[in-house]
């Protein structure tokens, strides 16, 4: 029998992670799993000038995710899962392995863009480094795609 205590759900506010969220609210609510939602803000190069006003500290970002994080956590918990959340400073898959070690997590549930071509080359796939990476299951959700969880 397949026993999901833990399901990370890594969350960036994408279209893509949104459906992702979705996916994790009901994986947990039929397999009585709780959810783990993670937001990474990604550190500025140190190229970048500090005088432009207009850039958001990392500061500023991880709060506006975790106000952002805790409205999804209010969702959860009116449908009786059990969820907690968190903003972590750094590189997303780095970030998110590290959680899949230390939360005990037996499935991660996230988003995938799915870049192409010369996109994917210079930025790479967090999704991609999480599936090689990863030493649980994980199920990549994209914007647009076939849904298998249907409104009853």
């Amino acid at each position: 029998m397949i026993k999901i205590k833990t399901i990370l759900c890594p969350v960036d506010f994408s279209d893509a992670s949104r459906n992702a969220i979705r996916y994790a609210k009901e994986f947990a609510l039929n397999m009585h799993a709780s959810v783990y939602l993670l937001n990474i803000v990604e550190p500025r190069p140190m190229a970048v000038d500090i005088t432009l006003n207009y850039v958001p500290l990392e500061e500023e970002l991880e709060k506006a995710a975790s106000d952002d994080l805790r409205e999804i956590l209010e969702g959860f918990k009116k449908d009786n899962v059990k969820a907690e959340c968190g903003v972590e400073i750094g590189n997303p898959a780095d970030v998110i392995l590290d959680r899949i070690e230390k939360l005990d997590v037996n499935l991660v549930i996230m988003g995938s863009h799915g870049k192409k071509g010369l996109s994917r080359l210079i930025m790479g796939s967090v999704a991609e480094t999480v599936v090689r990476k990863a030493n649980c299951p994980v199920l990549t959700v994209k914007a647009e795609e076939k849904e298998f969880i249907g409104d009853e």
